[in-house]
């Protein structure tokens, strides 16, 4: 380097501790987002989605939720969403059942497919508003185009995909996004304790 370059002033670099700081503002503004609001199609979906039951829906009127599982409801797998649409996930929850149990329409809808995925039994309704919900694996008793009520007899437990005929998985859609099935039955089942044995 020449005198002449020395002369010049230099910017002074930006230390890594700012990066730093920049780094974890993001995050924690990210965090704050994702804890104060959802995301924008899961928050419409809220907005949008049918109401539980007895409650007054959309211009549509009251739209009940039911299990589509017999009772007692018991979740085996919580629903786990996923990063980014293609990453790994539990797009859904599974819900124990005893082999060949009726399974029932979680709410009322229109038959938007019943037939074989992949090896398995599927059964999917269209609940409107962009609200799709669908189960898997059983034998359909129900056909594409069906008008259903919430609690009508869509099928019976089967095997495949991850239930080997002791559980069932049921996954909601809402403008194509899998979102919580509790955002529908207003969270939880109750926990029941049970004695040790």
């Amino acid at each position: 380097m020449d005198d002449l370059d020395r002369s010049v002033p230099t910017r002074p670099r930006p230390r890594r501790a700012a990066w730093t700081v920049a780094a974890l503002s993001c995050l924690v503004v990210g965090l704050l987002a994702a804890v104060g609001g959802a995301t924008s199609p899961t928050a419409s979906a809220l907005d949008r989605a049918p109401t539980p039951a007895g409650a007054t829906g959309p211009a549509r009127g009251p739209l009940q939720w039911v299990w589509p599982a017999p009772a007692p409801i018991r979740v085996v797998a919580p629903f786990r969403a996923p990063p980014t649409p293609y990453s790994a996930g539990h797009r859904g929850i599974d819900l124990a059942v005893a082999p060949g149990a009726t399974v029932v329409a979680a709410a009322g809808g229109t038959v938007r497919f019943a037939g074989m995925v992949a090896g398995r039994g599927v059964v999917s309704i269209d609940h409107g508003d962009g609200v799709i919900s669908s189960i898997e694996p059983i034998t359909a008793l129900v056909r594409e185009g069906d008008l259903l009520a919430a609690g009508d007899r869509i099928g019976a437990v089967d095997r495949g995909g991850h239930c080997e005929g002791d559980c069932v998985h049921f996954g909601i859609r809402v403008d194509g996004e899998y979102v919580s099935p509790f955002l529908f039955f207003g969270g939880l089942p109750r926990s029941v304790l049970l004695p040790l044995s």
